[in-house]
């Protein structure tokens, strides 16, 4: 059984910084040969894609709207993926999802993806 757990969210006001970390395991579960990604879905709107990071070369991706401020790393020592987010603005007020892909393709598809966290709860006040 895999797990995803994600932490980090909280009350923060515009303008500020969060780190939301999504520890993963599982007895089968090779978390360095999944590509991890993050998603949101804020209140009344569909859940979308946020960033990800592809297992087989590390290429990162982002949805514009985090392009500059969000960025994904991960430590695979550690079974980790982290998602820094400055520069955050009410409107990323959201439910952060972690998520595993054994594929390595068109990451910014939810329904590819093979396991998903609980969520974290992110609030950006003005």
């Amino acid at each position: 059984q895999v797990q995803l757990v994600e932490s980090g969210g909280e009350l923060v006001q515009a303008g500020g910084s969060l780190r939301l970390s999504c520890a993963a395991s599982g007895q089968t579960f090779t978390f360095s040969k999944y590509t991890m990604g993050w998603f949101r879905q804020a209140p009344g709107k569909e859940r979308e894609f946020v960033a990800a990071m592809r297992w087989t070369d590390s290429n990162t991706y982002y949805a514009d709207f985090v392009k500059g401020r969000f960025t994904i790393s991960r430590d695979n020592a550690k079974n980790t993926v982290y998602l820094q987010m400055n520069s955050l603005k009410p409107e990323d007020t959201a439910v952060y999802y972690c998520a595993a892909d054994s594929g390595r393709y068109l990451v910014s598809t939810q329904h590819l993806y093979d396991y998903w966290g609980q969520g974290a709860q992110v609030t950006v006040s003005s």
